[in-house]
């Protein structure tokens, strides 16, 4: 089973429209950071990160202890303190260990992820595409996600974000696998997390549309094949049409 994971949203700023009554929320700026400890892998870990509207601004390399931005264009816009952030880091962990304690070492409910594939363009063979896979509403942010091409694992060019919030708390993901489809290809994205018994699997179907010379012939095929059968049937009807017109002209000679 999973180690505790400690999660701490701060809102920032949230600018709203005048109006009377409610409130609506319009924009809304949020710093998250949360830190978490896997106990079974012996591992600690967390993620400081700014977003807009549930769209990553930026978030903190913990390791590097630099800021990685989505955009460059972004840095025009706000700034970042770097060691502010690993400040906020370690009160986060000074915080986590107190709740530990007050939930006498509970655990958290763990809710498996839901995964989709799909790909960033229409599936067309020889054009090079983006796979992304989207692992959602899992809890806690720890996960794996593989990509597997003709049942082999793939790594070059894989990439992945960081973890993003959801407004219940819980996590979504995206993973990006550069592709070039060929005929027979088939590509799988594994997930696996605590909240599975087994890892999830999902296939990838490019469902390449049909090319225009295809659908030419096609249509062509299926008016070739339309007239055919009218044609048969016009023939029968005449053929039937003149059988009677004969019979009833030897009729006639006989009286």
């Amino acid at each position: 089973m999973p180690g505790q994971g400690g999660v701490l949203l701060v809102l920032l700023a949230v600018l709203t429209l005048p109006g009377t009554g409610a409130v609506k929320v319009k924009y809304r700026w949020v710093q998250m950071d949360f830190y978490q400890q896997a106990e079974r892998l012996q591992q600690e870990d967390g993620e400081f990160l700014f977003d807009f509207n549930e769209d990553e601004i930026f978030h903190v390399d913990l390791q590097g202890t630099e800021a990685l931005w989505r955009l460059p264009e972004f840095m025009k816009f706000t700034y970042v303190e770097v060691q502010g952030a690993l400040q906020a880091m370690a009160v986060t962990k000074s915080n986590l260990e107190v709740s530990k304690i007050n939930a006498n070492y509970s655990q958290g409910t763990i809710e498996a992820p839901e995964v989709t594939v799909f790909s960033m363009d229409p599936a067309e063979l020889g054009k090079p595409n983006i796979l992304i896979c989207y692992v959602d509403k899992f809890w806690p942010s720890v996960v794996s996600i593989t990509w597997l091409r003709n049942g082999q694992e793939v790594t070059l060019g894989v990439l992945e974000s960081v973890f993003y919030r959801r407004a219940d708390y819980r996590f979504r993901k995206f993973s990006y696998l550069p592709v070039v489809p060929s005929p027979g290809d088939d590509y799988h994205c594994r997930v696996e997390h605590w909240g599975q018994s087994n890892h999830t699997l999902k296939h990838w179907d490019p469902q390449m549309p049909l090319s225009i010379s295809e659908s030419t012939e096609t249509l062509v095929c299926a008016l070739g094949l339309a007239v055919g059968i009218v044609g048969i049937v016009v023939g029968t009807i005449l053929i039937i049409k003149a059988m009677k017109t004969n019979s009833t002209l030897g009729q006639r000679g006989v009286l």
